[in-house]
This record gives C-alpha cells, sequence and structure tokens, in this order.
C-alpha cells in the first residue's frame, strides 16, 4: 500500500515541474458557514489542475527502456495535460486517448503540451480500453490516471503543502474520480496527524465509492452522467480502494445543482474560477453533506479549473436558477392588442427584469384565438420569484415554469 515515505520521496520529483499553490483564507466562505475556511488553490496549478503532479512523479521514475517506448494513457482531460506537459519535458513521447466527447479546450491544451491525441469513447472508461489497446499495439507504457503508487504519490504531494501551510488544520476536504488524489492526500496529512480528517466527495451522478464501501467491494456504475467531466469514472481503483478504506474518514456525494451552485457562488463572491469537479469540496461544505464545529479549520481542495466556455454558461444558469435569479415561464394570452403589454405591465410592477420574450400563435396546444408567451427573466432570490408567481396567478395567468 502507498506509504508516507513514498509520497516524502515525490515532492522533489514533483517540484521540478508543478507549482506550491495557495492556500488562502476566505473571509466569505467562512461566514457563510460558520467554519474557519482556507481554500486550496490547486486550480492555480500548471495545466490548471493537480494532474500535473502524480504525472511528473510516475514519468521521473521511468526507466531508460520505459522512457524510449513512450507512454500512453486515457484521461477525461486534466491528466491528459499533465501526462503530455510532464512527457515532454522529460523528452517522452506521448499518446493520450479522450473520450469523444471530450470538452474542446481540454482536447486543445492537451495537443499544445506536445502529446497525441486519440479521441475514442463515450466516457473515461471505454477510452482507457482503448488506450490499453494502444498499450499493447505499440509497446507503450501505460501512465495510469489514478490505480498507480507513483502517481498516488505525486498526488499526495498536495498535502504535504496544506499542512505546511497550516499545520493546525483540521478538516480536508477532497474530490474523487477514481480515487488517486484522495489516497495521496490522506496519506500524506495521517503521516503527519491521524487526527486529520479526511472526507471524501463525489459526483451523484458518477458514485461508485459510497456503494462500494457499504459492500466490501468496488462496484461499477454502467454509466455516468455529471457535470464534473474531471471526476466522471464509473468506478474507483483496486489500489486506491485499499487506500480510501484505510485513511479516509467519510464520503459523501453531491447533485449538479449543488456544484453548479458552488461554481458561480465561488466565481461571484471570490473571483475564482473552478471546473465542476474542482468545486464538488466546497460544494459539499456549503451545502452541509458533513458535520463540524463552529470555527472548525476546513480546507476544501479545489483542484481544477479547465472548464469549457460552453460547459461554463450551462453552469452559471444553472447556478442563477438555484439562487432564484433567473426565472423561464410559460403562460397564454389573448390574442389581441394590448395582451402583451398588460402582461409586461405586471413584470415591471413586480421588478422582475425581462431578458427575452417568445410570443408564438401558431402552437397547437393553444385556441386559435390565443397565443403562447415564454418570458426569460432575472429575478432577486426565491422569495422574489415566490411573489412574482403569486402577482401573475392573482391576474389570472396560468403560468409554467420551465427553468
Amino acid at each position: 500500500m502507498l506509504a508516507f515515505d513514498d509520497v516524502l520521496a515525490a515532492r522533489d520529483r514533483v517540484a521540478e515541474t508543478a507549482r506550491h499553490t495557495p492556500l488562502d483564507y476566505s473571509h466569505t466562505f467562512s461566514s457563510m458557514t460558520g467554519g474557519d475556511v482556507h481554500l486550496k488553490l490547486e486550480l492555480f496549478q500548471r495545466t490548471g489542475a493537480f494532474k500535473i503532479r502524480g504525472a511528473t512523479n510516475r514519468i521521473a521514475t521511468l526507466s531508460d527502456d520505459e522512457r524510449e517506448a513512450g507512454v500512453v494513457t486515457a484521461s477525461a482531460g486534466n491528466h491528459a495535460q499533465g501526462v503530455a506537459l510532464a512527457a515532454t519535458r522529460a523528452g517522452v513521447d506521448s499518446t493520450i486517448v479522450m473520450p469523444e466527447r471530450a470538452p474542446v479546450s481540454k482536447v486543445t491544451a492537451t495537443r499544445s503540451y506536445g502529446g497525441r491525441v486519440v479521441l475514442a469513447g463515450r466516457d473515461y472508461d471505454e477510452a482507457a480500453e482503448r488506450a490499453h489497446e494502444i498499450e499493447h499495439e505499440e509497446e507503450r507504457i501505460y501512465v495510469h490516471a489514478f490505480d498507480d503508487p507513483m502517481v498516488m504519490a505525486g498526488q499526495g504531494t498536495i498535502g504535504l503543502e496544506i499542512y505546511e501551510d497550516l499545520p493546525g488544520v483540521d478538516t480536508v476536504v477532497v474530490p474523487i474520480g477514481g480515487g488517486g488524489l484522495i489516497s495521496g492526500i490522506a496519506t500524506a496529512l495521517k503521516g503527519h496527524d491521524e487526527d486529520i480528517r479526511v472526507i471524501g466527495v463525489q459526483a451523484e451522478g458518477a458514485s461508485s465509492l459510497v456503494p462500494s464501501l457499504q459492500n466490501g467491494e468496488i462496484v461499477e456504475r454502467e454509466s455516468v452522467q455529471t457535470i464534473a467531466d474531471g471526476i466522471a469514472t464509473r468506478k474507483v481503483g483496486e489500489q486506491t480502494f485499499e487506500v480510501i478504506k484505510e485513511r479516509v474518514d467519510e464520503v459523501v456525494t453531491v447533485s449538479d445543482p449543488e456544484i453548479a451552485l458552488a461554481v458561480t457562488t465561488l466565481l461571484e463572491r471570490s473571483k475564482i474560477l473552478a471546473e465542476g469537479a474542482g468545486a464538488v469540496s466546497l460544494a459539499a461544505l456549503l451545502d452541509g453533506k458533513f458535520d463540524y464545529e463552529d470555527g472548525e479549520t476546513i480546507v476544501p481542495a479545489l483542484c481544477g479549473g479547465n472548464i469549457d466556455l460552453n460547459a461554463l454558461t450551462n453552469v452559471i444558469m444553472r447556478g442563477l436558477v438555484e439562487t432564484g435569479r433567473y426565472l423561464k415561464i410559460r403562460t397564454v394570452l389573448a390574442d389581441r392588442p394590448g395582451a402583451l403589454e398588460d402582461l409586461v405591465e405586471i413584470l415591471s410592477a413586480a421588478r422582475a427584469n425581462i431578458y427575452g420574450i417568445e410570443h408564438d400563435r401558431t402552437s397547437r396546444d393553444i385556441a386559435m384565438n390565443n397565443a403562447e408567451v415564454v418570458l426569460d427573466l432575472e429575478t432577486r432570490g426565491h422569495d422574489h420569484v415566490e411573489k412574482l408567481l403569486d402577482a401573475l396567478d392573482d391576474a389570472g395567468y396560468e403560468v409554467d415554469v420551465l427553468v
């Protein structure tokens, strides 16, 4: 099993490529939660995510023959960039298999770091199948995204930094996909102080670990569906599972709406942009997924910032919906002059800002003397939404809330 000494040995190798990232006290999130919250800003790492650490440590420990053979890996995006950059810096040829629907930004970045990208499969697991085929076809060395002791040890250097910067830390909250990150961090922290609590977080749509821990053996999901693509794996690793069972204190899950809210709150209040997988630790804290004492020193690890701009648009809109700041409704008006103006007056009186209006007389779902109207509205919280809907109801409008 991964040992504390493995993480210590990785420190100097990782330092050749990776940065010591900031640990930043957050007045905002401390006030919101009652904890003493310090954000581990690993999303400011080179390549925008923690994966460069494990990739650097693994490639640095290759033999001369293995370096000559080149490496291959599979990744949803962040590990891809880490391997590409680490391999290029070490003079090692790299091939990275990414899912066909991997974010364009991550594919482009991986190529820019010198990796040969192959797109294959619906998700990480199918991409990994193709990567193993290439491993045998081209006799390359497979660099696993998480289930490798040297990769885990490299990721564990984050834990060394947290303890060095904040030795009084009580709880560290860590995202979980395949388990390599939390295995390394937990090993590093428990090696310093067994009383430090380590809490893992998975996205609900990719949560295999909770049932695995309940059953005492690894459970594989049939599919994954989450905005946190960086942790969208069907199962955890064989080796990481053993470390997690021994060194992780609790595992919780968060929903996509909760993740979106964390991303948007972090962006609006702290001016920090995280990807979905990078924000799950904060989402768990904000939604009270685990217990803690007032004033407890808590470190959510924000471990990735590589979010595709198209995905960011959707995440922000979802976050606005969750906070009651965006509302989309549909209603039916009499098709007569002034009907739309009457509706707009009610919205104006309720101080709702209209983003857009769609007016349709041709829908087969309404009478021929009516018109369907869909409105996109800026609102100011859930109480405002409720008052707005009450005002429309009082005026006799039948309203469907679409979003």
